[in-house]
């Protein structure tokens, strides 16, 4: 097959696409999976026109895109934004889809991807930001998924640590990013848990459940972000909370403990703290070296690094900060707000703004830009 042709092609016919109505976006998304298609079909049936084969084929797979997207929009709309305690008794098939994409032939960082992109509905920019990765090098692991799949029925489902990692990060993104998919995530993972005794699930949800109770607090009337040391916590759900911990102390007494557990042990002591100042800093900083250990993660090192300086000085947080590569992303903000409590404001305010320029999302750029502006105000007067 000609994949110089399929090369050449693919402008021309997102332009089609566009020109249809459908966004540049959605138009590359479909394109893409019309090329997939392509590097199946064509070895063995190579069509006579092939542009006309690709237009058909990417403007089909747009439309399924378009159709799954309603889909899971109302499927969000029916979601309360309080999610109902309880086991979730009633199971749809939208997590069975969450197993089923999480293929046996797939890694499981693909399935991950995969599952993100085709069912939870998050773009590859999205996923990219997730896994800490460029966008190009993502696009190539959705785009491997997907020729991985290609013509493989879906009647083995994944592995529920899979499925989990998919979850979770689709929890993060509709409580941190664009896409309000956190009540949604917290709904599947309650029916997980109803199909599972797994720890890691109980864990999850408790984490989920922590961090959805502070949810009303962590932005301000006009739409600012508020972090946690500032927020209103008599706005945190109460109710949440107290299910949230039930659910961690349970998965605890398994004495098996992972990751999820370990983050939602973390979110607990905060949320049990009346105030900032009451916070169990030298707690939290024994849980994150539990999580170093289960994980190696650098951007738990990175949260690490700010309890220390929270339990043992400015200092010790920036001596921890120093080992980690400066190339993580919140790695600059976390800087700046060591050395601002390090009692060096020209420092922090210099890197405050240079965080503000690399910023994942707006409400955080504002923010940053705001830390900014309130020390150098500081230093001028």
């Amino acid at each position: 097959m000609d994949e110089a042709l399929l090369r050449t092609l693919t402008p021309t016919v997102i332009g089609v696409l566009v020109r249809r109505g459908a966004d540049f976006a959605a138009a590359e998304d479909a394109v893409q999976d019309g090329l997939v298609e392509a590097l199946r079909v064509w070895p063995d049936a190579p069509p006579r026109d092939p542009r006309g084969w690709l237009v058909t084929v990417a403007w089909r797979k747009f439309l399924d895109a378009a159709r799954a997207d309603t889909s899971r929009r109302h499927r969000e709309v029916r979601v309360e934004e309080e999610p109902p305690p309880g086991t979730g008794e009633m199971v749809d098939d939208t997590l069975q889809l969450y197993f089923l994409c999480a293929h046996p032939s797939l890694t499981p960082a693909s399935a991950v991807a995969l599952t993100l992109r085709a069912v939870g509905g998050l773009t590859t920019r999205q996923i990219a930001q997730a896994y800490l990765v460029p966008e190009a090098t993502m696009a190539q692991r959705i785009s491997r998924a997907k020729r991985t799949v290609s013509g493989v029925r879906f009647t083995q489902p994944g592995d529920v640590a899979t499925v989990l990692r998919v979850l979770y990060l689709v929890f993060n993104e509709g409580y941190s990013g664009e896409v309000d998919l956190a009540a949604e995530a917290i709904r599947l993972t309650r029916q997980l848990a109803v199909r599972t005794h797994h720890e890691e699930v109980a864990g999850l949800l408790a984490l989920m459940l922590l961090h959805h109770a502070r949810r009303p607090a962590r932005t301000g009337p006009d739409g600012t972000l508020v972090p946690l040391a500032e927020q209103d916590r008599g706005l945190w759900n109460t109710r949440l909370i107290a299910e949230g911990v039930d659910v961690l102390q349970a998965a605890l007494a398994r004495d098996r403990l992972g990751e999820f557990q370990a983050q939602a042990a973390i979110a607990a002591l905060h949320a049990d703290a009346r105030t900032a100042a009451e916070t169990d800093w030298v707690q939290i900083v024994e849980w994150y070296d539990e999580l170093v250990r289960l994980t190696d993660s650098p951007v738990v090192r990175l949260n690490r690094a700010v309890a220390v300086g929270e339990a043992d000085g400015a200092r010790a947080g920036l001596a921890a900060l120093a080992a980690l590569d400066p190339a993580l992303p919140r790695h600059t903000a976390v800087a700046a707000y060591l050395h601002e409590r390090d009692g060096d404001p020209v420092t922090a305010a210099r890197l405050y703004a240079d965080a503000a320029r690399s910023a994942p999302n707006l409400p955080e750029r504002d923010h940053l830009t705001r830390q900014a502006a309130r020390l150098n105000a500081q230093l001028r007067s």
